[in-house]
């Protein structure tokens, strides 16, 4: 197993200490990509690792890396739910309205999987409610077919 392999591994499993020493070793491997196209900081986002990401974003990752299907790290969060990793990297300076290959954003994703703290912390920070997905809908549009009446309202303030 490569240097590159064992870093993925650990980020996966959430063991810190062997993502700092393998940095430490290798710091070229801050922006490295696994087969996906994911960076360490992707990775650790995805899975929920606060710890590591705070720790990514200390020793300089770029917030806005893109996977394979161009996701950012808060895509994976919207995605997942993980709030408190959301508000790290959005103060870090992620873009909330960046669109992935099949154009949804951030937003898209909160609202599709019903991520309510996470839909108002982007809308709080500027996230382009206008923005459409490939399928030509908006955040609202989608809230609209889901009869989310509660993320409705939050977006109507917006």
């Amino acid at each position: 197993m490569s240097n590159k392999e064992e870093l993925f591994n650990n980020i996966r499993n959430g063991n810190l200490k062997e993502v700092e020493n393998l940095l430490e070793k290798a710091p070229e491997f801050l922006e490295a990509q696994d087969q996906r196209g994911s960076t360490p900081l992707l990775l650790a986002a995805y899975y929920g690792h606060e710890d590591m990401v705070q720790f990514l974003l200390d020793k300089g990752a770029q917030v806005d890396a893109l996977d394979g299907s161009g996701n950012t790290a808060l895509m994976g969060v919207c995605f997942k739910g993980y709030t408190n990793i959301a508000e790290k990297l959005i103060k870090a300076g992620a873009n909330v309205s960046q669109k992935n290959a099949m154009g949804a954003t951030c937003l898209i994703y909160a609202v599709t999987f019903n991520r309510k703290d996470i839909a108002e912390l982007l809308l709080k920070h500027g996230a382009d409610t206008s923005v459409k997905d490939a399928r030509g809908k908006t955040a609202m549009d989608l809230v609209l077919e889901q009869g989310n009446t509660e993320l409705e309202e939050l977006l109507k303030k917006y």
